[in-house]
């Protein structure tokens, strides 16, 4: 069966692993960003994407939408722009494909109040506690009211090649500062988008897509420990990152203490398992980093 995709968000980090992963296996991708596509406006939404679907010539056609509205803190005061890229975006997008093709809808963990302790089922109950998590949560319910071929993708703590992330200011801040102070009282699962660009395409080529799954790499950590593996990968001394508290390091949006996603779900729909953290994070540091 011949698949043609739609990766909407195309030039952010998630985006451009994606379309780098599906030309290298020779799928036909058309990739759009905010230039060929404007999530604040409907008729541009729902015009680029049933224009894509007019001009699709294979057995199934498959959008991923990997755009979002990810400035937290800026969502604080703006939430209705954030409401439109992250809320109403993904419903115009699912009318638009529902009936003619799958959906594929990345979401976060921000959808949850972060004070659980053990890791979030996929039908744990949704209870944002910032803007961008209201409007992340108001996607995900736009997606699930049209119905159709769609999954939500809920995943964590992403980082890559491209764009500004964890791990790249970690790496910088290494070269600049004698030490870092990180937050260890926020924990969760730190995910190699290069690695859930893969799930998500497996998710895309698989038989029956669940609604809603959980991808991240496997296992758990505090930002605080992700720097130093960050450091240890660098060959530099794990010690120089200290450990502070969330209270030290206030913003406007909250974070959740808790962030680690149970992701049994997506094993159990027979889908690619998915390989550890700290394994998956040495594999990138080979690739190197840009903030």
């Amino acid at each position: 069966m011949s698949n043609a995709w739609l990766v909407v968000g195309a030039r952010g980090q998630l985006g451009r692993d994606l379309v780098a992963t599906l030309q290298m296996r020779g799928e036909s991708v058309t990739a759009v960003g905010r230039a060929e596509m404007d999530l604040t406006v409907e008729g541009s939404v729902r015009g680029g994407v049933r224009s894509w679907l007019d001009d699709v010539r294979h057995d199934r056609a498959v959008v991923v939408n990997a755009a979002a509205y990810t400035a937290v803190d800026a969502a604080e005061t703006d939430e209705a722009t954030a409401l439109l890229v992250n809320g109403y975006a993904p419903g115009w997008i699912a009318e638009e494909i529902a009936g003619r093709g799958r959906l594929l809808h990345v979401s976060t963990d921000y959808v949850f109040d972060g004070e659980a302790t053990e890791p979030y089922p996929v039908d744990a109950p949704v209870a944002p506690r910032s803007a961008y998590g209201r409007t992340k949560a108001a996607g995900e319910k736009a997606v699930a009211a049209v119905g159709g071929d769609a999954s939500v993708v809920r995943t964590a703590w992403v980082y890559g090649r491209h764009g500004g992330n964890f791990v790249a200011t970690m790496s910088r801040l290494e070269t600049e500062r004698d030490t870092v102070s990180v937050v260890a009282d926020q924990v969760g699962c730190p995910t190699w988008s290069a690695d859930l660009a893969e799930g998500l395409i497996a998710l895309g080529v698989a038989g029956e897509a669940p609604p809603v799954l959980h991808w991240t790499n496997t296992g758990q950590v505090s930002w605080h420990g992700l720097a130093q593996a960050v450091f240890q990968e660098l060959g530099a001394d794990p010690s120089r990152v200290l450990a502070t508290t969330s209270a030290e390091f206030l913003r406007p949006a909250p974070r959740p203490a808790w962030s680690v996603l149970d992701g049994s779900a997506w094993e159990a729909a027979g889908l690619p398992s998915r390989r550890g953290w700290r394994e998956a994070l040495g594999a990138a540091m080979e690739q190197g980093f840009r903030s």
